[in-house]
């Protein structure tokens, strides 16, 4: 499976970037992970006010930062997209393997 964008001289090129935001939908948080126009969403902790930084990514494996309600300073924590994935019954290692980074966003 392909992930592509068109840049702006009209060529394909393969995305490497994806993005982690949280949403709040009917009440509730959730963590939103997107790339080549594949979006996951997963229930997350109510408290979640943001993710403030992505530590570490390792194919499917995250190490972030998230900020909570209930605390001062932001914590780390730990999201594994491996089992999401599978149950999505989705080409895990296929969707996962052009991931090179992963970038914040709190729009």
């Amino acid at each position: 499976m392909a992930y592509n964008s068109i840049n702006k001289e009209g060529y394909a090129v393969q995305e490497t970037t994806a993005i982690l935001s949280n949403e709040l939908l009917d009440d509730h948080q959730y963590t939103v992970f997107a790339f080549g126009g594949v979006v996951l969403r997963f229930r997350a902790p109510d408290c979640l006010q943001a993710y403030t930084e992505v530590k570490e990514w390792d194919n499917g494996y995250l190490v972030v930062m998230a900020k909570y309600s209930h605390k001062e300073q932001p914590i780390e924590e730990y999201i594994d997209l491996l089992p999401i994935l599978e149950n999505l019954r989705m080409d895990a290692q296929g969707f996962l393997t052009p991931i090179k980074e992963v970038e914040i966003s709190n729009e």
